[in-house]
């Protein structure tokens, strides 16, 4: 299946008083590069979203934002420190006696003392907080995956449709080439008539001269390896095989060498043009192809 790397998915679960929203948005990038944005009690899941992503991404930098939400009454617990009261209350009698103060201790003067009491957060259970992570994840991930096999159907039938339109400015270069020929052989001959009037005109030289103009212009092989070029790009994206985007790149700069060499080499200006639209698809199939994973 063909992929893109641009894509969007979210994901939410709620059980009880829980609830899990995970979105991710990905785009294009040499390798895979992933950003996880979590609250810190769930850092520890890191790993675990980082494998369970490599099932699906296998390229591109995707941005990943979960959000954790619990409403239960029960997410924190106070907790009453009475060794350490009791420390308190000792310093305290201490400092009536050494310093002749009344005794006015109230349990709310206890009760402010530092670490008496403390509020202190419930450990939640690790295997049912990723439960609901993970269904939050995988729903996200089964859209994000949709959305990239979506824009990569798109791609490839754009894509194709500008290689079909190379095909057709290459066969126009292949057609033009012997016109080219044949057009300087003419010319050649109404020179050298023109220069030696009524002198005959030694064709054998003459050939030389269009065969050596012949070969400096002879974009064939270009022809060929560009018309095969194009034939091996159809030919992986009929194969819908995944992960296919660097290979896709390298016949790119293979085809837009070739039509480099065939610019280089135009004699004409027609074969410029169409050699210089050739340049252009190429660079727009680039383009395109960065996007594919």
């Amino acid at each position: 299946m063909i992929k893109s790397m641009t894509g969007f998915g979210r994901g939410e679960t709620s059980e009880g008083s829980r609830k899990f929203t995970v979105e991710m948005k990905g785009v294009n990038h040499r390798y895979l590069d992933v950003n996880i944005r979590m609250p810190k009690k769930l850092n520890f899941f890191d790993s675990a979203i980082r494998t369970l992503l490599k099932k699906y991404v296998a390229r591109g930098k995707v941005d990943i934002f979960v959000t954790y939400e619990d409403l239960s009454e029960n997410q924190v617990s106070l907790k009453y420190n009475e060794t350490l009261a009791k420390e308190y209350l000792s310093y305290f009698r201490k400092m009536e006696e050494s310093f002749g103060l009344d005794y006015d201790v109230r349990v709310s003067t206890v009760a402010r003392c530092p670490e008496v009491l403390t509020m202190e957060e419930q450990t939640a259970d690790e295997e049912e907080l990723w439960i609901g992570l993970k269904g939050a994840l995988e729903e996200a991930l089964n859209q994000f995956a949709g959305t990239r096999e979506t824009e990569g159907r798109n791609l490839k039938e754009d894509i194709i449709g500008k290689l079909n339109g190379m095909l057709e400015k290459v066969a126009y270069i292949e057609k033009r080439s012997p016109e080219i020929i044949a057009e300087y052989r003419r010319k050649l001959e109404d020179k050298v008539r023109e220069l030696l009037e009524d002198a005959q005109i030694d064709e054998g030289r003459l050939a030389a001269e269009v065969v050596i103009f012949a070969d400096k212009i002879c974009t064939d092989e270009e022809v060929v390896r560009l018309k095969s070029h194009i034939a091996h790009m159809k030919e992986t994206f009929a194969a819908e095989e995944s992960g296919i985007g660097r290979k896709l790149d390298f016949i790119a700069q293979e085809m837009n060498r070739e039509a480099n060499t065939i610019l280089s080499k135009a004699n004409d200006i027609e074969v410029s043009n169409y050699a210089i639209d050739l340049k252009t698809e190429i660079e727009k199939v680039r383009e395109q192809i960065q996007n594919i994973e």
